[in-house]
């Protein structure tokens, strides 16, 4: 059985988890934050590594560098996407895979692209002038503070730091309601898949691996999260410390995953492969396409929520019905982003390939 919004909002509030914010700040406030300073003003931030750095009291112009897909989706993600003056690094746009960018935040077509496979164009950025430039390297934001910009550090490390970046970029961008609104709106997702998977014991969880079984890679250890978050039982848990794990097939033939949940598009070689054929999700042509968005939904991105609502829907499709997971993907992509969805555009994400 799976909750409507409806249902579930009255469930969050006899739970007692805070609803403040939750629909309230939608895409038609997203420039009236009553936090906003004068305009008269500069202000001080404090980045995530512990950096001071002042910025106009408003910010016009964002430029991303670096980790773009998942940076541009932080600064969607608050309703600002417009801000956003720079064009996507050529390594993201020699496939399609990043389309919903250009539709998401159109105008970075006719922008400048600000990096190279060498790096930083500074010169082009100097030109730009961005307010602020976001990037996740302390090496990056050296090279854009040595050249008199204005640079933020964010990091993910841990599941919570998400909430602690889109913080931040709520300070940065002066929307700290919006920020506060998305917060609680994540919690408010894992709690509603945690009580729809509660009732299923530990042994009959379905068991799943995440990455390239072709590679035999898992890029993120962030996948050990959301696979437990939404019900699942990741075979790679005991051994992934380290951000990417890299495993052996034995080790992935002694595991035997139910599910395959890949970040590997060539559903052909997985089906084919002779290696691999002994597994259960071969077997039961459960391998799953993880969908790229904003950025790809498997490893770091402020789209977590709905990772863990998609896989559960893969997993345990009885508890959590595509209808449930079209309505959130809509309400995610509107409030957030400040895009609707179409039902085909949905409908491609829920079955990506």
């Amino acid at each position: 059985m799976s909750l409507s919004r409806r249902e579930f909002t009255q469930l969050v509030l006899v739970s007692g988890v805070s609803l403040a914010g939750m629909g309230l700040v939608g895409c038609a406030s997203q420039s009236k934050s009553s936090t906003t300073p004068p305009v008269s003003q500069n202000r001080t931030v404090t980045d995530m590594v512990g950096r001071s750095v002042t910025l106009p009291s408003t910010v016009n112009t964002v430029a991303t560098f670096g980790s773009v897909g998942v940076l541009n989706a932080f600064v969607e993600c608050m309703g600002k996407g417009s801000l956003i003056a720079n064009n996507m690094p050529a390594t993201f746009t020699k496939t399609n895979q990043w389309a919903m960018q250009y539709k998401f935040a159109p105008q970075m077509t006719n922008e400048p692209v600000l990096e190279t496979s060498n790096g930083i164009n500074i010169e082009a950025t100097m030109t730009l002038a961005p307010d602020v430039c976001i990037t996740m390297t302390q090496d990056y934001a050296q090279q854009l503070q040595d050249a008199g910009l204005n640079a933020i550090v964010i990091t993910w490390d841990n599941t919570e730091d998400v909430k602690t970046a889109v913080t931040l970029m709520g300070q940065v961008l002066g929307v700290e309601d919006r920020a506060t609104d998305y917060n609680a709106y994540f919690d408010q997702m894992v709690a509603k898949a945690s009580s729809l998977t509660k009732g299923i014991p530990d042994s009959n969880k379905t068991s799943v691996i995440y990455g390239d079984v072709e590679a035999l890679t898992n890029p993120h250890i962030i996948s050990e999260w959301w696979i437990s978050a939404a019900g699942g039982k990741s075979v790679t848990s005991a051994l992934h410390k380290n951000n990417t794990l890299q495993y052996t097939m034995e080790n992935l033939l002694s595991w035997q995953p139910q599910v395959i949940f890949s970040s590997n598009s060539n559903l052909a070689a997985i089906y084919g492969d002779a290696n691999i054929s002994s597994l259960p999700a071969i077997k039961n042509k459960q391998v799953y396409l993880v969908p790229t968005v904003a950025h790809v939904w498997g490893n770091r991105t402020v789209e977590q929520p709905l990772t863990v609502m998609w896989a559960m829907n893969k997993l345990y499709p009885n508890l959590y019905s595509e209808a449930s997971l079209a309505e959130d993907i809509k309400y995610f992509y509107n409030h957030f982003f400040c895009y609707t969805m179409t039902d085909a555009e949905i409908s491609n994400i829920i079955n990506y390939q």
